[in-house]
């Protein structure tokens, strides 16, 4: 009873802290990700001898973030641009809301849509397009704080493993330790690159099929497609119907609309369920079922960028669990065939 209670005492303070200390923890988390990045390019720079022996630590790492800072700086120039320039239309789109509300009546042969066409003139497309504004300001003022984060660890970086060695006398625990960490660098290192990869495939051809189809700002939308699809399972379904609803109000029909969810769609399906297994496999080792319920919790506690960051953590949860006696069970629950 006393390691219940203390069990569910640390579960929700863990949570409480998760829910209210967010603002700070998801620059951090997101700080790590990026230290985590920039360690494994620089990984892969050191077996070129020249760069291994002639490059100090620290040029290697500020080289690698102006780096990553130009690739960012220009993307948000181009998604700001189109965002802009979706603002200022946004009176054409609203004229076509009735047009497609009468062409979905009459497909669907239902009156359910007469309730919106009343409130059509309460539909502000263009508040929306300001909160995306809004959402990508506030993402690129954190980036500030997240780079703030990552010069600290990378200044602690060095620091770090003679800390552990010291505070881990036993050579069996420093030995786990080591073995965990290096589990949780190799499955999340293969994560990120072979999802990058995946969603970058998929944000192309997707990008591709919009321009040829016509629709406005191609570039945000295979963006958003983009990222949409690291989110397990429901990113790939929302990176398709923002698009599809999209080209409804700017076309004002159900064709264009339809073209969007068949063509964006199959790449999607053909992406997902045959290029992305053959190159991940099983290598996350998580079930199905626990990814969803993942997604969800973190949705709830993070919103959008836990349902991004919700596989990571519970690839992290498996590797560390598996390793210790008392969470072993745990680690088998949360894996895909019981094998850890």
């Amino acid at each position: 009873m006393k390691n219940t209670a203390y069990f569910f005492i640390t579960t929700i303070g863990i949570i409480v802290t998760l829910i209210y200390g967010k603002s700070l923890l998801i620059p951090f988390v997101f700080a790590l990700l990026f230290w985590f990045i920039v360690r494994k390019i620089r990984l892969l720079a050191d077996k070129v001898p020249f760069l291994k022996k002639r490059g100090p630590l620290w040029l290697k790492n500020l080289i690698i973030t102006l780096g990553f800072i130009t690739i960012f700086g220009f993307i948000s120039k181009l998604l700001l641009y189109n965002i802009n320039s979706l603002a200022k239309s946004y009176p054409v789109y609203e004229e076509n809301i009735g047009n497609v509300i009468a062409q979905l009546n009459d497909l669907l042969q239902i009156n359910i849509f007469d309730y919106f066409k009343q409130h059509a003139g309460d539909f502000d497309f263009g508040t929306i397009l300001k909160q995306l504004f809004k959402s990508l300001t506030d993402l690129l003022s954190n980036a500030f704080i997240i780079l703030f984060y990552a010069l600290f660890i990378f200044l602690e970086e060095a620091n770090f493993y003679s800390k552990l060695k010291t505070l881990l006398n036993k050579k069996g625990d420093s030995d786990t330790t080591n073995d965990i960490m290096g589990k949780i660098e190799s499955s999340i290192s293969k994560y990120i690159g072979l999802k990058t990869l995946v969603s970058l495939i998929t944000g192309i051809a997707s990008y591709i099929v919009l321009l040829i189809i016509g629709i406005d700002a191609p570039i945000f939308w295979a963006f958003l497609i983009f990222i949409l699809n690291f989110i397990p399972t429901i990113g790939s379904l929302i990176g398709t119907l923002f698009p599809a609803i999209f080209c409804m109000l700017q076309f004002g029909d159900v064709t264009h609309c339809l073209m969007v969810i068949g063509f964006v769609g199959a790449i999607q399906i053909l992406v997902g369920n045959l290029l992305e297994p053959k190159l991940m496999g099983n290598s996350l080792n998580i079930s199905p079922l626990v990814a969803i319920i993942a997604l969800s919790f973190w949705g709830s506690l993070w919103g959008v960028t836990g349902m991004l960051l919700s596989v990571p953590i519970t690839v992290i949860m498996v590797i560390i669990f598996s390793h210790f006696e008392k969470t072993k069970s745990i680690a088998i629950m949360l894996s895909e065939k019981g094998k850890i």
